[in-house]
């Protein structure tokens, strides 16, 4: 079995240990970016806004994946999105392909692919494996998701604009709950599958 950088396996290469590495990375990937579209599509009621799970599942792909494969999964996602499908929170009511993604909120899904490979490399170094380096992976994987989020809605919309109002402070709460669900979900999935 081939190990990362650190000999420590990711969780899903714990799960899926043996086969055809380039069958495993392109049936993965494409799960991934599949997960993303369902998790882009579901709202759920949240306080003060509705969520969606896509960066709950930016963040547990990639961490669970590892840095390459977790990057792989969300840029091929946004590839399905620049080809026009309607992958992205709000398509195709809102527009589809580049138009949509050079529009208010592509700044968050660049982030995503910068997340995914953060936190992705963090659980390769067993970051995933305890609820406190989980969450602390987590917040580190959201505030990525959002420099380049809010420095893209800025400059899109303008500065004068109360881009934090928009763009950041009325999803905290919900990306909160989201990073402490992470923190819960993968540690327990390492212990119940016996390779913690």
């Amino acid at each position: 079995m081939s190990k990362t950088a650190s000999g420590s396996h990711t969780l899903a290469h714990s799960l899926w240990p043996s086969g055809d590495e380039r069958l495993r990375f392109l049936v993965l990937a494409v799960a991934g970016s599949l997960a993303l579209w369902v998790s882009a599509k579901v709202q759920v009621p949240f306080y003060p806004v509705p969520i969606t799970m896509q960066t709950f599942v930016v963040l547990v792909v990639g961490m669970s994946f590892g840095w390459r494969l977790g990057a792989a999964a969300v840029l091929l996602y946004l590839v399905e999105g620049a080809f026009g499908l309607p992958v992205f929170a709000g398509t195709p009511e809102r527009g589809v392909g580049l138009a949509y993604m050079v529009g208010p909120t592509g700044g968050y899904l660049l982030g995503f692919l910068l997340a995914a490979a953060l936190v992705g490399w963090l659980g390769q170094r067993g970051w995933d494996r305890r609820f406190i380096t989980t969450l602390a992976a987590m917040v580190l994987g959201t505030a990525v998701i959002y420099l380049p989020g809010l420095v893209w809605l800025g400059i899109v919309i303008g500065w004068d604009r109360p881009v934090l109002e928009l763009g950041l402070w009325p999803f905290m709460p919900g990306d909160a709950f989201k990073a402490a669900l992470a923190a819960l979900v993968l540690p327990t999935v390492w212990r119940l599958s016996g390779h913690r």
